[in-house]
């Protein structure tokens, strides 16, 4: 009897891979793109996998990186935790062969860049390809101080250690795309990159960094903190901190590549928790201005019109500070003296920026009460804002659709989260509904929510075809961004295209304030 797995056999230029079929659609998981980062690999750009000759078994997925658990997140990671984690998941539609040049799309998940995986539950690719016809990859890439610590300056003959490697580690599985996804039925050619949160930070920034040239057709980067980018002096601050907490001499730093990844974790754990208090709203591990991968901070090259010409969707929802406060994380600045700490470290750190003024920040949130003010500040100093000023910059150069995601559930407006961080994402998923202990639909909603994930999907999987976002007959038509009228889709209930939504806040936060960092 022949076995039904061996139709499954996909040849890969590193050896073939198995994966399964359930009428529905093809998936190969845990596919491995780069060597394990181990050792001395452990802060190097990635590297290509030694070649197999037998079937790899890509019916389960892989490890994910390292990372620390968090109640406030219990996230469903979808597998075990270890380094040996740079693997991806595809989905094709069953039926798909060879050749069939599909549209592609590579998803870089969220996570504040120390959390989250490919694999998680949410982000099965099942509904999205099946549905879609198009072909799906989500990538697993190194998070916290194994992706985004910068030890650069203590790189010696011996010991070399790169930047960015979790920037890296994503494009180095675009090139694996490029090179191999024609064998799952994509069309190399057609490759959108879309993320959410850190993970559409990551789109914003490879967008602008010239290593990316070619790897992406299209992008979509759903609430992306654009600005959470800093310079090097403040990178190796962090890095000589983890040091320090770690007991290990700058000149001696290449003990850590030996050192226990549970000792890295807890330090640099501890480091995520103190850089807020010092510097409220900003992160101890993010990509970092190295002049090399990321030559300048995104947004400012999006304004130069210096970012890759490719359409782009860009949008945020309505509440994402509510998630914040929800959880009490230390990210973002609620109250009004850490708003005004942050304002302060900005100013001190760039010299005559204009920011604005207390009475500009009062006009914009007028009639709001002072923790809801603190609430939209920290919505727009860290999502809307940045989105809106790389949108303004990359019209220029390509085409742009901005939203804006509006819907709740009942549920989520009982619980005073709304429209919130990560709430659009099992809209675009099709995902609805994880699991029993899901509270989202149960005081209803689910009808409606069907029918927005239906439109949220059909207009991502267009614009990863033909580079624009249609509806279907009769919906509204998703009008490209311009300077003269600034159009944006609300995504509710009903959709509607609006002209100049967010035009209070760029009168008060002013189109000089380039970046955030």
């Amino acid at each position: 009897m022949t076995d039904p797995m061996r139709t499954l056999v996909v040849e890969t230029e590193y050896g073939p891979v198995r994966g399964t079929d359930d009428g529905t659609a093809k998936a190969w998981l845990g596919v491995r793109y780069a060597r394990a980062p181990l050792a001395e690999l452990r802060w190097r750009a990635p590297e290509p996998p030694q070649p197999w000759r037998e079937a790899a078994d890509a019916t389960k997925v892989g490890l994910v990186c390292p990372q620390p658990t968090d109640p406030r997140i219990p996230l469903d990671l979808g597998g075990q935790q270890g380094e040996d984690s740079l693997v991806l998941n595809v989905w094709a539609p069953s039926g798909s062969a060879p050749g069939d040049r599909k549209p592609v799309m590579v998803w870089a998940h969220g996570g504040a860049y120390v959390l989250g995986s490919a694999n998680q539950p949410l982000y099965r690719g099942r509904v999205l390809a099946s549905e879609g016809n198009v072909v799906v990859v989500t990538v697993n890439y190194r998070l916290g101080a194994f992706g985004f610590l910068d030890l650069s300056e203590f790189s010696t003959a011996g010991m070399r250690f790169d930047t960015n490697v979790g920037l890296r580690d994503v494009l180095f599985a675009l090139r694996w795309v490029r090179d191999n996804i024609a064998a799952f039925g994509g069309d190399p050619d057609r490759v959108t990159l879309f993320g959410e949160s850190a993970g559409a930070g990551i789109v914003t920034t490879l967008l602008a960094s010239p290593e990316a040239d070619g790897l992406f057709t299209a992008a979509i980067a759903q609430s992306s903190p654009a600005t959470s980018i800093y310079d090097a002096a403040r990178s190796r601050k962090v890095a000589r901190e983890l040091l320090d907490r770690l007991g290990i001499e700058p000149g001696d730093a290449g003990r850590l590549a030996h050192t226990p990844p549970a000792a890295i974790l807890a330090a640099s754990q501890a480091i995520f928790n103190d850089v807020p208090a010092q510097s409220p709203g900003t992160l101890a591990f993010a990509p970092v201005v190295d002049g090399d991968l990321v030559p300048d901070y995104p947004v400012k090259l999006a304004r130069e019109g210096r970012t890759h010409a490719v359409p782009l969707i860009i949008g945020t929802n309505k509440h994402e500070a509510a998630l914040f406060r929800w959880m009490k994380s230390p990210l973002m600045p609620i109250t009004p003296e850490a708003i005004r700490t942050m304002f302060e470290g900005i100013a001190a750190e760039q010299p005559g920026l204009q920011l604005p003024t207390e009475a500009q920040i009062t006009s914009a949130y007028a009639g709001l009460r002072t923790k809801a003010i603190g609430m939209g500040v920290a919505r727009d100093i860290g999502f809307r804002m940045p989105s809106l000023w790389f949108a303004e910059g990359h019209s220029a150069v390509a085409p742009v659709h901005l939203y804006r995601f509006d819907f709740s559930t009942p549920m989520l407006r009982l619980l005073r989260l709304g429209a919130a961080h990560a709430t659009e994402l099992p809209y675009v998923w099709g995902n609805l509904v994880a699991g029993p202990k899901d509270p989202t639909f149960k005081l209803g909603g689910l009808k409606h929510g069907r029918a927005v994930s239906q439109r949220m999907r059909r207009r991502w999987v267009n614009f990863a075809a033909t580079g624009e976002p249609t509806g279907a007959p009769g919906e509204p038509v998703w009008r490209a961004y311009r300077r003269d009228d600034r159009a944006a889709l609300v995504i509710d209930k009903e959709d509607k295209t609006v002209t100049d939504l967010d035009r209070d806040l760029h009168t008060a936060w002013g189109d000089e304030v380039l970046n955030f960092r």
